[in-house]
C-alpha cells in the first residue's frame, strides 16, 4: 500500500476508519494471515511507531502473534497431557493433581493470564490449605512443564513459573533399621512374606520390583537377583507390570549368600508354579499388592518393637545404609538401587561385578553377627 508521498509502506498498512482512528494491519509472519493491531490508534503516527515495533520482534525472533495468549489454560494442559509419553500411572497422577490442584485456579483463564504474582498466590494457597508440599511441588512442576510448551508454540513469551525453590521441598529424613531389627519384623511376620521384607532391606529393591518378579529372575547359584520390570497399580485396582523407566532400572543385584537357604525354602512351599510364577503372591496365591500386604507389616513391625514412622520403603532406605557401610562407593550404590547414571544402558547380562559380590559379602557378615548376637546359646552356657 503507498503512502501519501507515492511510496510503497515496506511492512503493514495503516488506514484511517469513519471514526477517524487508524488502524494498523500486518502479515503474521507464523500464520501468513493479515493480523490487526489489538487497538486502534489516535493518529497515524502512533500506528506507524507500532507497526515498527512489531517488525522489530519479527526481526529479533521474539514476535508473538497478539492473540495467542488467548488460548484457554484447561484444554490447553488436557491436550499437552495427551501427547506426552507416559507410564499409565504417571499419567494417572498427573491427571489428578492438574484436575484438582491446577484447574480450579487457572483451568478457566488464558495462558497470558497467568502471571507470576498469580503462580506465587496460588502456590502459597495451596500450602494454607493443608495440600501436603510433595504434592505442591508435583503440582508446580507439572505447571511449569505446561507452561514451558506454551512458551516453544509461541502462545507466551515466557514462563511465569518463576519461583526459586519452589520445584522441590526437603524430604524428611527416613529411619534406618539395624539388622537384628530387619530380621525381627522378618521372624514376626507371616512366613510367605519374609522373604520379602529380607530381599527388601538386603538388595533395596522396591515393592513394585519386589511383587513383579518370577521364579527365573532368581539365580541361587550365583546369589543373583534380575530385576526386569516393575508393577504399578492403577487407581482403578487394575495391576500391570511396566518397564524400568531407564536402562539403570533393569539390574543384577546381588544378595547375601546367609539368604540363599530362606530363598529355596520359599520357592518350595510359596512361590507361584513354572519359572514364570511369581515369587511373591497374596494371600490367597493371587498377585502381591500393596493392600494385601499391608496390614501383615503393619502388624509384624509392632510385633518387633520397631516404631509406627517405619514404613516399608525404608527397608530400601535402610539397605542402601548398610550397603554404604560396607564399603560401597556411590556409583556402585546407584547401580544397586536401579538409579540412572551416565552409562546409556546397563549390561546386565554379564550378571555381577566382583565388587558388588563383595557389598553382598559384607552384609552377610552383617547378617551373621547380628544373629549370632540375638541367639542366646544352649542353657547355661
Amino acid at each position: 500500500m503507498a503512502n501519501r508521498k507515492g511510496q510503497r509502506r515496506r511492512f503493514g498498512t495503516v488506514r484511517q476508519l469513519a471514526s477517524g482512528r487508524w488502524q494498523a494491519r500486518y502479515r503474521d509472519p507464523l500464520s501468513g494471515e493479515m493480523k490487526s493491531a489489538p487497538h486502534t490508534f489516535d493518529t497515524k503516527t502512533d500506528a506507524d511507531v507500532w507497526l515498527i515495533t512489531i517488525e522489530a520482534e519479527i526481526i529479533r525472533g521474539t514476535y508473538q502473534a497478539p492473540d495467542a495468549g488467548k488460548v484457554v489454560f484447561g484444554p490447553y494442559a488436557d491436550d499437552w497431557l495427551k501427547h506426552r509419553k507416559l507410564e499409565d500411572r504417571t499419567r494417572e497422577r498427573s491427571e489428578s493433581v492438574i484436575r484438582l490442584h491446577i484447574k480450579p485456579t487457572f483451568g478457566a483463564g488464558t495462558l497470558a493470564a497467568i502471571t507470576t504474582p498469580r503462580v506465587r498466590a496460588w502456590r502459597t494457597a495451596l500450602l494454607e490449605e493443608g495440600v501436603g508440599e510433595p504434592t505442591v511441588v508435583k503440582a508446580y512442576q507439572l505447571l511449569r512443564a505446561i507452561l514451558n510448551t506454551a512458551v516453544d508454540d509461541e502462545l507466551i513469551r515466557r514462563n511465569p513459573c518463576r519461583i526459586k525453590g519452589a520445584d522441590r521441598y526437603d524430604v524428611p529424613e527416613r529411619p534406618v533399621l539395624t539388622v537384628a531389627e530387619v530380621y525381627a519384623v522378618a521372624d514376626a511376620i507371616r512366613p510367605h512374606h519374609r522373604v520379602l521384607v529380607l530381599l527388601a532391606a538386603f538388595t533395596t529393591l522396591r515393592f513394585g520390583e519386589l511383587a513383579s518378579l518370577r521364579r527365573r529372575d532368581l539365580d541361587l547359584t550365583r546369589a543373583v537377583v534380575l530385576v526386569r520390570r516393575a508393577q504399578a497399580e492403577l487407581q482403578n485396582g487394575t495391576l500391570a507390570d511396566k518397564a524400568p523407566k531407564s536402562a539403570a532400572g533393569v539390574r543384577p543385584v546381588a544378595f547375601p549368600a546367609e539368604l540363599v537357604p530362606e530363598l529355596a525354602h520359599h520357592l518350595e512351599h510359596f512361590a507361584g508354579a513354572g519359572q514364570d510364577g511369581h515369587l511373591f503372591q497374596g494371600p490367597r496365591g493371587g498377585l502381591l499388592r500393596r493392600s494385601n500386604f499391608r496390614d501383615d507389616w503393619t502388624a509384624a513391625r509392632a510385633a518387633a518393637g520397631v516404631s509406627a514412622d517405619v514404613h516399608f520403603h525404608d527397608l530400601r532406605h535402610t539397605g542402601n545404609t548398610l550397603a554404604s557401610s560396607a564399603g560401597a562407593s556411590t556409583r556402585e550404590l546407584m547401580t544397586r538401587m536401579g538409579h540412572s547414571t551416565t552409562r546409556a544402558a546397563l549390561i546386565y547380562q554379564h550378571m555381577t561385578s566382583d565388587r558388588d559380590q563383595h557389598i553382598a559379602g559384607k552384609l552377610g557378615e552383617m547378617i551373621r553377627q547380628a544373629r549370632k548376637d540375638s541367639d542366646p546359646g544352649p542353657s547355661g552356657t
